[in-house]
């Protein structure tokens, strides 16, 4: 029969070894989280940087088109074209909401409704075949 003694020994051996154990896990999980917290931080940048990149991407090519949209010798003349274009497009789709918002709860007798193709019908499908 074990004594007391050699029971207690046991217990405190397996206490201290617990406790190593607790206190390595503790530094490799403190070390992971400092790893995390870094990448994080610099993703974080990198996403601030792009939008930095995207934001002045846009203000320099805004100012181009502003200062260049009338020029026949632009190399970029077309791309000048379509963002004109563009543009346009917006303000008759703004006009049209604008109208909409103006004639909200008036009742609409005759709306114009674009006709469109049916699509093509495959037999196939059709049959089940």
């Amino acid at each position: 029969m074990p004594n007391y003694d050699d029971l207690k020994r046991k217990a405190k051996d397996a206490i201290d070894s617990f406790a190593d154990a607790s206190v390595d896990a503790y530094k490799v999980a403190e070390e992971k989280t400092r790893v995390l917290a870094r990448k994080t931080k610099l993703r974080a940048g990198i996403v601030n940087d792009k939008a930095t990149i995207r934001r002045l991407s846009v203000e320099l090519g805004t100012r181009y088109h502003k200062k260049y949209k009338d020029d026949e010798s632009s190399e970029f003349r077309q791309l000048c074209d379509e963002i004109t274009c563009a543009h346009d497009r917006i303000a008759e789709k703004e006009a049209e909401i604008a109208e909409l918002k103006k004639n909200a709860g008036t009742k609409v007798v005759d709306a114009e409704v674009p006709e469109t193709e049916p699509a093509p019908e495959n037999n196939e499908e059709n049959t089940g075949e």
